[in-house]
Order: structure tokens, then sequence, then C-alpha cells
């Protein structure tokens, strides 16, 4: 009888060393990492469809020698890469239904791990929300609407729109146009222009440019004599024109692109003998603009901004690029053709990271890109910030002379 206890005590203490030993062993399993994968994938999603076609493609170039540097491996999991199209022939431009199917299509793909997109801002506004839902991280080489990301700078409900899961999975490195709008009224008012006539493409990008524009050029002093939405396809502007030179204005900006049309309009204004100079956005800044336009209608008579600068100018790791970008492809790098491969380079060393610690799930990659800072690259040395932007505001303005792009001046370095 006197015995019972302690073997009750005996059997008790065995149970619960046992049952520690089991719970241990569980844990054991699930703290044990899931192997790296064999391949893994990242996409990109841009107008690769219509004029845009040139830009883009100098980006693809980008984005493929950033995996052409790494051997196509991160930590011996091999990078697959496919390009994609977000554009439809009948629109010559981006088209909604197809970005919303590539969205659907890189969240269905396990493989995929990262979406680098879009070139237009608008386009992202299809795609954000999808792949924030999924936990797809989406790093744009091209948008600068800062309705985007950054809270009083669009409607009164962005950026959360865009976030339905309340986290934050995009990220750019491209400087926005509350920047750049800014730089466009700064070098306005630098040409002694007391008023000015704003149109814009409306447009997501165009007209929130437009809009950044003609605050700052009120605030400076000028008088916005103007501001009006253009019709994207009509066959010419002889008559807003017209109405320009009768405004007296010394400057008109145009909130748009190559693909909606301000080739056109940069012609009828050199047709109507308008002496008013034209101020046109980084939409603009690529060698399908000079075409259209011809360097007659550009040529002392229109300014470009950019999110940056043109690819020759790059300092440091820029110059590593533009050099090897010359060498691989035999021709001049596009504008955007460093923010592509910028873009691939956070990406992929991101999953470097990720891929240490053990894993390269779509999680993982996507908390290595949002801890992204001091990035040395080449766009120089910058961070992500609390809204997923780059902390670089380096800007330049532009023109072209004998039928190419010069820099007039640049600002914020």
């Amino acid at each position: 009888m006197m015995n019972r206890p302690m073997h009750r005590r005996t059997a008790l203490l065995l149970a619960s060393v046992l049952g520690s030993t089991l719970l241990l062993g569980a844990a054991s399993v699930q703290d044990t990492p899931a192997p790296l994968p064999k391949s893994v994938k990242i996409v990109s999603s841009l107008p690769r469809t219509g004029s845009a076609n040139a830009q883009t493609t100098s980006m693809v170039n980008g984005i493929r020698m950033a995996l052409t540097e790494i051997g196509g491996k991160v930590n011996g999991v091999e990078v697959l890469y496919e390009d994609w199209d977000d554009a439809s022939p009948q629109r010559g431009n981006w088209d909604p239904a197809i970005e919303a199917a590539n969205a659907d299509k890189g969240i269905a793909d396990a493989m995929v791990v990262a979406y680098i997109g879009t070139y237009n801002s608008g386009a992202s506004k299809v795609s954000m929300p999808k792949l924030n839902a999924a936990g797809l991280a989406m790093i744009s080489p091209g948008n600068t609407y800062p309705g985007l990301t950054k809270p009083g700078f669009g409607e009164a409900n962005e950026p959360a729109v865009y976030r339905p899961s309340g986290s934050i999975n995009y990220f750019r490195v491209v400087p926005t146009d509350d920047v750049q709008g800014l730089v466009a009224a700064e070098f306005a008012k630098s040409l002694n222009a007391t008023k000015v006539f704003v149109l814009h493409d409306r447009e997501l990008y165009g007209q929130g440019i437009a809009q950044v524009f003609e605050k700052s050029a009120k605030v400076l002093g000028m008088e916005v004599v103007a501001f009006d939405g253009l019709d994207t396809k009509a066959a010419n502007y002889k008559a807003i024109a017209t109405k320009i030179k009768q405004s007296k204005a010394e400057v008109v900006f145009y909130g748009g692109t190559t693909q909606t049309n301000a080739a056109q309009l940069a012609k009828d204004l050199l047709a109507q003998k308008v002496d008013a100079k034209l101020i046109v956005p980084d939409g603009c800044f690529e060698e399908a603009f000079i075409k259209a336009a011809g360097p007659k209608a550009l040529e002392g008579r229109c300014y470009i901004t950019f999110g940056g600068v043109e690819p020759k100018l790059l300092g440091g790791k820029g110059q590593e690029f533009y050099a090897s970008y010359k060498t691989l492809y035999g021709k001049e790098p596009e504008a955007y053709a460093a923010y592509g491969y910028e873009a691939a380079k956070v990406v992929l060393t991101a999953m470097e990271r990720a891929a240490k610690k053990g894993t390269l799930t779509r999680a993982a990659v996507l908390a290595e890109i949002g801890a992204t800072k001091d990035f040395s690259g080449a766009l120089g040395t910058w961070s992500f910030d609390e809204n997923g932007d780059t902390t670089n505001k380096v800007m330049s303005v532009n023109t072209v002379k004998d039928g190419k792009f010069e820099t007039v001046k640049v600002v914020g370095n």
C-alpha cells in the first residue's frame, strides 16, 4: 500500500518526460525549414505592343542583364524569367483587361515570387490590389503617380484601396510625380514664364502630374490660364494651339506620354507658330517621342523632365551598367533601362538574403524586399521608405539637340 503513491508519481513523471520529448520532437520538425526549391520565377508585366516597345525592350534587357550577372541562380536555385505583355493591339498601349489577367496568372503560378511592373501607373491600379491580397511582391521600374503609395496625394481612398491585406507589397525605384511636377514648374519659372497653359491626357499619370504642375505654378506666382484635357485620339490639335497662341502663355505643360499623342501636340504648336515652350514629363523621355514629333518640333522648343538622369550620366555602378549594356546590346539604353535593371537587382538581392536564411517563399522574398536599406546600385545608394517609395530624389530636365536628348539641368543630387 505504501508503494502505490510512489508508483503513481513515477508513472506521472515518466509520462511528463515522454510528453515533453514528443513535443520537442514535433517542434523541431515544425521549425525545420522546407528545403529550397529547385527553381523559382520572376515575371515582368510591361507594354510590349505599341510605341512603348522600344522603351520596354530596354527595360527587359536590363532585367536580363541582372539575371546574367548572377548566372541565373540564387544560392543554387535556378531563377527563371518571363516577359509578359500588358498591352493590346487594339489600344496600342496597356490594356486593363490584360493587366488584370497577368496579375491573376502570376498569382496562380506558385513558382512566381516577384512581379516586376508596371510601366504605366494606371495599369498598377488594376493589379496592385490583386497582388497585395495574394502577398506577392510587386516592384515598379516606371510608375510615378504619387497616389499609389502616398496618402494625401491622390483620391480619398488612396493608397489604402490598393492594400486590402493591410500591409505593403508594392515598391518602386523611380521618384514620384509630386517631385517631378514641382521640378517642371520651377523650370518654367526659370524660363521667365508668367503665364502657363496646362493640358493633360485625362489618364491617371498624365492628369496627376498636370495637377501637381498647376498647383506648383500658382505657388511660384505664375498664372495658369487654362487647365484642359485633350482627346488623345484626335487627328490634330490646331484648335487648341490657336487658343494657346491667343492666351499669350509662355509655357505649355502637357501631362501625357508618347502614346497619348504628345508628339502631335508638339507638331501642331510648331505648325501654328506658337512661341511658347513645351514641357512634357518622363512619359515622353524616349526615342519614340523624337521620331513621332520630328526634331524640328522639339529642338529649342521642348523640355522633358525625368525622374533621374539619362543613362550616360549615371555615376558609380551606373557607369558600369551603361558600359555593359552597350557592350551586350550594341546600342544606347533608353531612359528606363537602368530602372528595369535596378528593380531586378533589388529582387535578386532580396532572394539571396532569403535563401541564405533557408527559405525562398513569396512571403520571405516580400519581407526582404521591404527591408531594403542603403541599396548600392546603378541609381546610387538609396532605401525604400515606409510607403515603399525610393528615397532617391534625383531629377533632370532635358531637351532635344541634333535629334538626341541632351541634359539641361540636374537637381536633387
